[in-house]
């Protein structure tokens, strides 16, 4: 009997996409080992002043200061911690069924477009005397900063995704009987779906940035509050240590929507899944 070997399709790209994500890891951590030469070099070579660059060893007595002799590191990271969720999750509660009404009814993007268009091309900093003005400077202030500088750009980005969603999808879904409100959340739903997840990332990304923004004026507490004191005092360490925090927990989220994406929506293909 002649047997005839045959290859496994779905095996061998397994294979291609294990042996990607391996290529991928090593130059991730090249890439780290290099920004962390760098430094070194800077630091410890060249001799650049610490009050610009601290060496890495700075930065870690840094964490240890502001850890255990003031005590405010984790209470600050999860203060704001706390804002950035809170106001992250109000946007796109709020986001997502807007951009979702406008990219499917004419009438609500024709009624909300000329704000939604208006308000996002302003700084969210030149709005901060208003925000206090309207708000004042507790804890729902810098919420809403967080807030503003989301919504409006997660609704057209929303918006666009589910417009993205191939017609040909709910027409089919229409031509087997599906009724409107079927069409919407078996077809219309799953599909634009990841696109929005990945919306979600971007924007989690730019609430960081804002909260920043939101605990420089009217604050005591929080990793802005923290970096702007360090800057009165010229503490360049701690500013760094700040600076890493806020980078570190950002790299965490989009980590998680990536991982949530691939849990949630396991039929959408992605490059590299």
């Amino acid at each position: 009997m002649i047997s005839f070997k045959t290859s496994n399709k779905g095996e061998a790209s397994d294979e291609t996409v294990d042996q990607s994500k391996a290529i991928s890891r090593r130059y991730m951590l090249l890439s780290v080992f290099i920004i962390g030469l760098v430094w070194c070099l800077l630091t410890f070579g060249l001799k650049v002043k610490p009050y610009f660059l601290p060496s890495p060893v700075d930065v870690g007595k840094a964490f240890v200061t502001l850890h255990c002799e003031f005590g405010v590191l984790i209470p600050y990271t999860l203060i704001s911690l706390g804002r950035v969720v809170v106001g992250f999750l109000f946007a796109a509660a709020l986001a997502i069924p807007l951009g979702i009404g406008m990219a499917t009814n004419k009438k609500v993007e024709g009624f909300f477009s000329p704000f939604i268009g208006f308000v996002r091309y302003l700084p969210v900093s030149a709005l901060i005397p208003l925000m206090i003005l309207y708000f004042g400077i507790g804890e729902f202030e810098k919420i809403i900063v967080i807030f503003v500088g989301t919504f409006f750009q997660l609704v057209l980005m929303v918006q666009d995704t589910v417009a993205s969603v191939p017609g040909e999808l709910l027409k089919a879904a229409y031509t087997l009987g599906a009724s409107g409100g079927t069409a919407y959340r078996r077809v219309l739903l799953p599909a634009a779906m990841p696109g929005i997840m990945d919306n979600l990332r971007i924007c989690m990304g730019w609430a960081w940035t804002y909260l920043v923004i939101a605990e420089l004026v009217a604050a005591n507490s929080g990793l802005g509050f923290m970096i702007l004191r360090s800057q009165r005092f010229l503490h360049t360490d701690q500013i760094f240590a700040g600076l890493i925090v806020i980078g570190g927990l950002g790299i965490l989220t989009d980590y998680l929507f990536k991982y949530l994406s691939i849990i949630l929506f396991p039929w959408h293909e992605r490059l590299g899944k």
